[in-house]
């Protein structure tokens, strides 16, 4: 039996919920992005894939119900008791005609063992209509709004070609509290613009906002990416293995014990991965974060009081 985490896992939390096993079903429902049709922009964001960072996602030529069949049949031998989380996971989840996408998310929801869902979205891509559908969802199944932070600092935002500022992310996590539902905020460690004190000031700010999940990145470059043709160009300063870990448990320690974690680290296909070369080996990540962990016998929230205000990065 493997050991308990020192931080609270997704995992843990669906277990909780559900009291079984459940699998997050990665799809693909044939969506855009803002960043990329010209509404906003062309070029996407720098570090976005051919496949708006749906690399794991399933085929887009197929049907929602045709996708979750493909990871069924992968899956029921294994577990056979598991539940599903539909995860509306390529571009942007909340990004089309709001009727469409309602039609989407229900017939998800009516797949054999869905017991919710989960969508990933950019923060300027939740108007009105989109949030009264999400609110209804939300009041009938177990759903995560995921939204794009990736930095709280307006010059990374600009860097990486977002098209949208930090302001536009708080607005749009109180829109969706304001209707009880789950936040799950992404950020990206090691972005070659900022310090490892804004990196951390990142994490600060998440731990001071009502979302009640968190997935930390790290930053990798794809071949086919804007941030490639960039990395070819110029010397990007990229962390280490080490440097990652250490700055992932630093920031597990400043957050709250009751925020969830979605994710610890990003990774791409393998054949894409221009850099770093540790992105390729996620469980040795893992595993050198629960020991480090160990190491300095911390856990998630040690060093996060009722009150953050104080708390200062030297």
């Amino acid at each position: 039996m493997s050991k308990p985490k020192r931080y609270y896992s997704f995992n843990e939390h669906l277990r909780e919920i559900f009291g079984e096993k459940v699998i997050k079903v990665a799809l693909d429902a044939g969506l855009s992005c803002p960043n990329r049709d010209g509404s906003l922009s062309y070029g996407g964001c720098i570090f976005c894939s051919e496949k708006g960072s749906g690399d794991f996602a399933g085929n887009r030529s197929l049907s929602i119900k045709d996708q979750f069949a493909e990871v069924r049949q992968r899956t029921v031998l294994k577990w056979p008791k598991a539940k599903y989380i539909g995860y509306f996971q390529s571009f942007s989840g909340t990004y089309g005609p709001p009727q469409y996408l309602k039609g989407l998310y229900e017939e998800a929801l009516k797949q054999k063992d869905v017991v919710g869902i989960s969508i990933s979205t950019r923060p300027d891509c939740l108007g009105p209509e989109i949030l009264d559908i999400l609110d209804e969802l939300n009041k009938k199944t177990y759903l995560w709004v995921e939204l794009g932070a990736q930095s709280v600092h307006e010059h990374s935002l600009i860097w990486m070609n977002r098209g949208h500022d930090f302001p536009c992310f708080v607005r749009a996590v109180e829109d969706l509290r304001q209707r009880n539902i789950r936040v799950c905020a992404h950020i990206i460690l090691g972005l070659p613009c900022e310090s490892r004190q804004e990196m951390m000031e990142t994490a600060l700010t998440m731990a001071k906002l009502p979302i009640q999940g968190i997935k930390i990145h790290s930053l990798y470059i794809l071949a086919g990416t804007p941030l490639a043709e960039m990395y070819r160009q110029q010397d990007l300063r990229l962390l280490s293995m080490k440097e990652y870990i250490d700055l992932v448990v630093d920031i597990l320690e400043i957050l709250p014990a009751n925020l969830i974690i979605h994710r610890l680290m990003g990774d791409g296909p393998s054949h894409l991965v221009l850099a770093p070369q540790w992105i390729r080996q996620k469980w040795e990540v893992l595993n050198g974060i629960d020991s480090e962990l160990e190491r300095r016998d911390s856990y998630q929230g040690k060093f996060c009081p009722g009150n953050l205000d104080y708390i200062t990065f030297s």
